[in-house]
């Protein structure tokens, strides 16, 4: 089980309770061209249905941050506004409705800039995200740690500490104090160490990931090990998985690790096992479809009533497994599907009859959400 949650301040993004005890909310970002809105609302839809809490939006100029109108009115979840350089781009973004700004302190250098930002967050009550990113640190910053006598990952993680304390410092003088920050590296131990020093010296929830993770199949692993290190530790109040893929696999990801963590029931828990000498199935394609069909199911809008899915190999365990969840389907010596529904066993069939019976079996314990 997790540890107890650090105990953080709560803000909230829209409707979206962050910190002090609230659940754990999975974020993401979206890669259309914001100042298309129809393409941009039909993403932030997709991922909704997803199960996606807040979403990001790049805002790199006016138009994009004209748009915001439009998006931030007819948006399923609330919509946060992600800044660079320009401060008259926040304003603007925040006079167009959105639920919070994302501000990195490597990036936003004239106080003044800075005061009025959370001067017209705080006239539409709405949150800042300090942003702050090893990609984007202030030099000066850095050669202050490394002076320290720190080798290279530890003056960068000190870095990001001191980057982000100094940014809060900054808005709480301006009265702002509806804040959350993130210390994001590509570097899983560089930002385990930054997070932790943080969340020993302040109360400000934590927006949690590794940022620039990489493709799926490698930052899938980084983001596992690190986002989930932290929410084993109770550190973590929102999270985003930070992929090279489509925002949809962001999504997914970040709540089966809520999901591993204990900190959300999986709808449904899916098992599956290993492959080995045994199986006389095509596991791997049989599992892939399965959850594949499961994701289109969630893209609909639709909800699974079961608890358990089972999809199993062989004779050994399969059996056993299949039983004990609401749903289950394992190969068998003779190479058939046998599909299992709340223990007892519905029939045995072949492989191309069998998926189309379980899909059948899945689909009857749908509903619209």
């Amino acid at each position: 089980m997790p540890q107890q949650r650090r105990n953080s301040r709560r803000i909230t993004v829209g409707a979206v309770a962050i910190g002090g005890g609230a659940p754990v909310t999975v974020q993401s970002m979206t890669n259309t061209d914001t100042r298309d809105a129809t393409a941009t609302l039909a993403q932030i839809g997709e991922l909704a249905r997803l199960g996606c809490d807040i979403i990001r939006v790049a805002v790199p100029d006016r138009e994009a941050a004209e748009a915001l109108a439009e998006i931030t009115a007819a948006s399923p979840i609330p919509v946060i506004a992600d800044i660079h350089f320009d401060y008259r781009l926040a304003i603007a973004a925040i006079e167009n409705g959105v639920a919070a700004v994302r501000l990195n302190p490597g990036n936003l250098d004239d106080p003044d800039h800075v005061r009025l930002v959370a001067e017209k967050a705080q006239e539409h009550r709405i949150p800042i995200r300090v942003g702050a990113n090893s990609g984007s640190l202030r030099p000066a910053v850095v050669r202050e740690m490394a002076a320290k006598g720190l080798d290279h990952d530890e003056a960068i993680a000190e870095a990001l500490v001191e980057s982000a304390l100094r940014e809060c410092a900054l808005l709480e003088n301006y009265g702002m104090r509806d804040l959350k920050v993130a210390l994001k590296s590509s570097s899983v131990p560089v930002t385990l160490a930054a997070y932790r020093k943080f969340a020993d010296r302040t109360d400000y929830p934590l927006h949690i990931g590794i940022t620039e993770a990489g493709t799926p199949r490698r930052g899938i692993v980084k983001s596992a090990v690190g986002i989930g290190s932290l929410l084993l530790a109770g550190i973590g109040d929102t999270l985003r998985v930070s992929l090279t893929a489509p925002p949809a696999e962001e999504v997914l990801t970040g709540l089966r690790i809520l999901e591993a963590c204990g900190l959300r029931s999986a709808e449904p828990e899916v098992v599956s096992c290993p492959t080995c000498g045994r199986t006389r199935i095509d596991l791997v394609g049989l599992a892939d479809k399965v959850e594949t069909f499961l994701a289109e199911i969630a893209g609909s809008g639709r909800k699974i009533q079961l608890k358990k899915i089972a999809v199993m190999g062989c004779a050994v365990n399969g059996p056993g497994e299949a039983r004990d969840a609401d749903l289950g389907i394992a190969g068998s010596a003779a190479g058939k599907l046998v599909i299992f529904r709340h223990g007892e066993v519905v029939g045995a069939f072949d492989p191309a009859e069998g998926f189309e019976r379980f899909r059948s079996e899945i689909q009857k314990c749908t509903v619209a959400e």
